[in-house]
């Protein structure tokens, strides 16, 4: 059985863009579940990857390039 990575990104958004940040993030392959919540943050995504290494490619290259992203926090969970 292959090793993977899952993280929850927190994401903050600029007001008014959540649902095309939302729409952005449900197209990322590795994404399996996308929120929209209330709180510090607006939107919550949880990814599934090979590994760290793409994980960080992914925040950085895909998810914080998205118009409309502000901040994102990634918590990687720990064991199964």
């Amino acid at each position: 059985m292959a090793t993977s990575i899952k993280a929850y990104l927190l994401i903050e958004t600029r007001a008014g863009t959540g649902n095309a940040v939302l729409d952005g993030l449900k197209s990322l392959e590795q994404t399996v579940q996308v929120d929209r919540v209330t709180g510090p943050y607006d939107i919550i995504c949880v990814i599934e990857t090979g590994s760290l290494d793409d994980l960080g490619e992914i925040v950085r290259e895909r998810v914080h390039s998205m118009d409309g992203v502000t901040r994102t926090m990634s918590c990687i969970r720990l064991g199964e």
